[in-house]
């Protein structure tokens, strides 16, 4: 089947939003070329469990493609169009499964020799979509936070080389409770400027008492899932003639209720947004299963690649030392012995690439941004009244830098 010969009824699968959704455009979805519209399904598909940040950008664009006449639309993916499909891909049940269809797109290019020109296609179209779709500036400055160390008693060697020039770093802070002093800024944020998905707590251990309006995600939050998708991984592992391919085909179709187990508090509502994002940094990430340092810093990653949240507190905690990857995909009962001082330094790179994230996102240049080594006397606070390179010797606390920096 052709997008040519799509119909209402070919979506009776998807979630009712989502269906409701692709119906009503789909006479634009019926002029664009498998190559391309694949990859949009694969976004639409889990349209009902998207952060409201990603509905809103697949409405305006499917806003945008319909709003073009007939040869505008052909000309805006005229480079999709050139890319030859073999006539088994264009017999894939591609509506109704169009993640796999993508995975056999992306095999098919690469053994075609076709993957610079769906490259360069996708770069096009994004940069047109950017210009016809300009992205809106959030309604505050956003505001970042990684805290990191936590569990070091000492450590002689530099902290934040990377962020140093991009802010101010200041060598007297006072720890004195410094992340109840954070998470209360944070809480009181997001109860100020409410905002569905809009203030996370990202915690690569396990996450302090807050407020229910931030959205929290942690490493120990979500062990006995983490625990049942080892389980489920080690199983497929000992299949005959499991590998790497398969075993992520496998990962990829997993949802929530195939590692559901009975939450802490029964009385809490479920929910499937978190719960689906959760899933898909357990199944999408290379060592998020078993590294808590990993973990976070990919939730912070995706955090704000998809949920473009205002406010975003990071703490990150000791991971697991090194074993063989047998040992370490296979659940244990035993506490692993933690690594302080190697995840001291992994948290350290981690909390420059939370910063270079944030600043992918729209008002990049008004927002703010600041790392803590916890319980200990260094920062760096990064925003526009901080001055770029610079050294500070003079005793303040967290909550003065909070100030400052906002």
């Amino acid at each position: 089947m052709l997008p040519r010969d799509l119909k209402p009824e070919h979506f009776a699968g998807y979630p009712a939003e989502a269906r409701k959704l692709v119906t009503n455009y789909l006479g634009t979805l019926q002029q664009l070329p498998l190559s391309f519209l694949s990859g949009l399904l694969r976004e639409l598909i889990d349209y009902d469990y998207k952060f409201p940040a990603e509905r809103k950008a697949r409405e305006k664009e499917l806003a945008n493609l319909s709003a073009l006449s007939a040869v505008h639309l052909k000309a805006q993916v005229q480079a999709f169009t050139e890319i030859r499909l073999s006539p088994q891909l264009e017999a894939f049940d591609w509506v109704k499964a169009p993640a796999q269809f993508v995975e056999q797109l992306s095999s098919h290019l690469w053994s075609t020799h076709q993957l610079d020109a769906f490259r360069k296609a996708s770069n096009d179209y994004a940069d047109g979509l950017r210009v016809a779709v300009p992205p809106e500036p959030p309604p505050i400055p956003r505001l970042g936070i990684s805290v990191i160390g936590q569990g070091v008693a000492s450590y002689d060697g530099p902290l934040f080389r990377k962020l140093r020039a991009n802010g101010a770093y200041f060598a007297h802070v006072k720890p004195d409770d410094g992340l109840r002093v954070l998470l209360d800024a944070v809480a009181a944020r997001a109860k100020k400027h409410p905002v569905p998905y809009g203030h996370w707590y990202i915690d690569g251990g396990e996450a302090a008492d807050l407020a229910d309006a931030l959205t929290c995600v942690s490493y120990k939050g979500i062990e006995p899932t983490r625990t049942a998708l080892l389980r489920k991984m080690q199983t497929e592992l000992d299949r005959p003639g499991m590998g790497p391919e398969a075993l992520r085909t496998f990962l990829a179709q997993l949802r929530p209720a195939d590692l559901r187990t009975e939450t802490a508090n029964p009385d809490k509502p479920r929910d499937e947004i978190l719960e689906r994002f959760e899933i898909r940094l357990l199944t999408e990430a290379s060592g998020t299963q078993i590294f808590s340092t990993v973990f976070a810093q990919w939730a912070a990653r995706e955090a704000l690649r998809r949920a473009q949240p205002l406010t975003l507190l990071v703490r990150f905690a000791p991971r697991q030392r090194q074993r063989p990857m047998n040992e370490l995909l296979t659940p244990v009962s035993s506490r692993p012995e933690p690594d302080v001082l190697g995840s001291l330094v992994d948290a350290d790179m981690g909390s420059y690439y939370n910063w270079l994230n944030q600043q992918r996102l729209p008002g990049a240049e008004q927002s703010s941004f600041l790392v803590w080594f916890e319980g200990h006397s260094q920062a760096v606070a990064i925003g526009p009244s901080m001055p770029r390179g610079t050294e500070s010797s003079s005793a303040v606390d967290l909550g003065q830098l909070l100030s400052w920096t906002m």
